[in-house]
């Protein structure tokens, strides 16, 4: 296991080092300004298009615009948010977290053009249900010559989906369990797979529907509950806020129990958890939204842009500043969740624990199902639909797998697998960013 491991850091090494970074900033800059920093102006659009997606008419598509991104961000609110911001900030210091903001403003002109080209380049399967994602806008869009592009991607991603989606959820959670509960791994996680299967069986429709509920309940309660200690903390926040700033562009001096962090490891870090939890440029969410019943790109787009805002702008930047307030990430040495558990303990005596304890379970719980539809997808573009029900079998099968492994070796195989995905999908991104630019010219012409 041990020199699995070592090969899992020098492959993340490689695949995460300054080419990565800079293929994933430098496309979501190079989008941000070839949409004219949209995104950001049309924030508020975004969101009344969001409301107004609950209850879609006729249109083509399998689920809502809103439970579309609903499923997206079942699969992207997850332990990310929750462990994986601890774990940035217990490596790389405070100054990771600002890294994970750069990500994400310029990761919303990313997660938008994926969405557009989703429902733009879109097909029917033999099933009558809507197929999107890289994979076919690769193949619709980029042509018969750039067909090997769409199946790296479609193969990654059938693999991916077994560690950011579902082994790493799992473990989260049985840890989580383990450590405030003494619930045996296990346990967790055969009572994980049972859950699943029950939304499993009932396709992408099912999915929508159960994240359509679930997702805005545990955004909501978790998010209350961070305000809540902010709130009580409110003076220190601002010297948190610099600390968060100023520790971006120097690296982290070594202060109490905390080793230290160069600039390097923060900006690596702070792009790699960020990507990690948002999923911008990874090319999953696309998928989500490909089934949306909307008949415009762009509409569908601006939606599918919000996922990234919340996931990280919002909650993830809640989870930082408590467990920053809290000063456990120098005074102990925890890491992942259970350094956020601690943390909010902290600001909420008695409670605060159990509230870290089950948002990790509805969030890892989401995540399981949304990336069990991503894989499903990506394996069917492969294999056809005869592959679903061995596909789904594996997934549950490997959930309780999941729970007892280690998680060092899980987090790793999770970011290299995140990078192979994204390679693809980034090249796809910026050869067919004219058709991005043209389409979402001509829309808002006609809303002026």
């Amino acid at each position: 296991m041990e020199s699995y491991t070592n090969l899992l850091s020098q492959l993340s090494g490689i695949i995460w080092g300054p080419v990565m970074l800079i293929l994933l900033v430098g496309t979501g800059v190079y989008l941000t300004l070839g949409l004219k920093f949209m995104p950001l102006r049309r924030l508020g659009y975004g969101l009344r298009m969001l409301w107004q997606g609950r209850k879609p008419g006729d249109e083509t598509g399998d689920i809502s615009p809103f439970n579309a991104l609903m499923t997206a961000m079942s699969a992207t609110v997850g332990t990310g948010n929750i462990a994986g911001v601890a774990t940035a900030i217990a490596i790389g210091g405070p100054g990771a977290v600002f890294w994970m903001w750069v990500t994400a403003v310029v990761g919303m002109a990313t997660k938008y053009g994926e969405a557009v080209l989703a429902v733009r380049y879109r097909e029917v399967d033999s099933l009558g249900r809507q197929q999107g994602g890289p994979m076919y806008y690769i193949k619709n869009g980029l042509g018969r010559n750039w067909r090997w592009l769409a199946f790296l991607f479609a193969l990654f991603g059938t693999v991916a989906a077994f560690g950011i989606g579902n082994t790493v959820q799992a473990h989260s959670v049985a840890d989580a369990l383990e450590t405030n509960l003494n619930i045996p791994d296990w346990a967790t996680g055969l009572i994980l797979a049972g859950f699943t299967f029950a939304v499993l069986i009932g396709g992408v429709k099912r999915i929508g529907k159960v994240a359509g509920k679930l997702v805005p309940f545990m955004a909501t309660a978790y998010i209350a509950a961070a305000l809540l200690i902010i709130l009580l903390e409110i003076d220190q926040v601002p010297t948190a806020l610099f600390t968060i700033v100023s520790d971006a562009f120097t690296g982290t001096a070594a202060v109490g129990g905390f080793a230290g962090s160069t600039l390097m490891v923060a900006i690596s870090l702070g792009v790699e958890r960020g990507v990690f939890s948002n999923e911008a440029g990874l090319g999953s969410a696309p998928i989500a939204h490909a089934a949306a019943k909307t008949k415009n790109p762009v509409s569908q787009g601006v939606i599918g842009m919000l996922g990234t805002f919340i996931d990280t702008i919002v909650i993830c930047t809640m989870t930082a500043l408590v467990i920053i307030l809290s000063g456990g990430w120098i005074e102990s040495e925890l890491n992942g969740s259970p350094l956020t558990s601690y943390a909010f303990g902290w600001g909420l005596p008695y409670v605060g624990e159990y509230i870290v304890t089950f948002g990790l379970i509805l969030f890892a719980y989401t995540t399981l199902l949304g990336w069990s539809f991503y894989g499903e997808r990506c394996a069917e573009y492969l294999f056809g639909p005869d592959i679903i029900a061995a596909y789904r079998a594996l997934w549950i099968v490997c959930i309780p797998l999941g729970a007892v492994a280690e998680l060092e070796p899980l987090w790793k195989t999770a970011g290299v697998l995140n990078g192979l995905m994204a390679i693809p999908n980034l090249i796809a991104l910026l050869l067919l960013s004219p058709v991005i630019f043209r389409v979402t010219r001509e829309y808002f012409g006609r809303e002026a």
